[in-house]
């Protein structure tokens, strides 16, 4: 480990998280594919497309995860029972609405910022920079995309807070 001057007891905790993120992702990465595969109405082709751009995005930051943990010289759970078992993230029936597979998608990436707020603190504690940065650039994007899904789920009628003047 000496090639990436990071403490061994504090990186073990950052694993753990990491671990736990990349079990959430799977669980995630499933609904997305589930959704893809069962949408059907009105917003059929607009959402289908939506849902194949989510769960490439996912299936490329499982990849990242995993080969994070690898460079941390530990290895990825990568058994989808012990997914199942770990993740925070339930998998979602196939005959939902179109705007309950986004509501169900939002709520995801809300269980999957927890999480990644949780690797960031175990991260800083370890001083451990290459996953600081990576999963920094995770929260702005889903962030993103939440705000997204979000804004297509909501009504015409509903407004966003106005700034408050000093």
């Amino acid at each position: 480990m000496n090639y990436l001057n990071l403490n061994e007891d504090k990186l073990s905790n950052v694993v753990i998280e990491l671990n736990q993120l990349l079990a959430d992702y799977h669980l995630y990465y499933q609904n997305l594919r589930n959704f893809h595969w069962n949408i059907m109405g009105d917003n059929f082709f607009d959402l289908h497309k939506k849902f194949e751009e989510l769960y490439t995005d996912a299936r490329g930051k499982i990849d990242e995860i995993a080969e994070r943990i690898l460079t941390l010289r530990y290895h990825p759970m990568s058994n989808y029972s012990d997914y199942l078992k770990q993740s925070n993230i339930q998998e979602n029936e196939t005959t939902l609405l179109d705007n309950q597979m986004v509501s169900e998608i939002i709520n995801n990436h809300a269980i999957l910022i927890a999480q990644m707020n949780k690797v960031l603190a175990t991260a800083e504690e370890a001083e451990d920079e290459g996953t600081i940065d990576l999963i920094g650039a995770y929260i702005r994007e889903l962030e993103k995309s939440s705000w997204m899904l979000d804004a297509w789920n909501r009504k015409q009628n509903q407004k966003l807070k106005k700034m408050i003047e000093a």
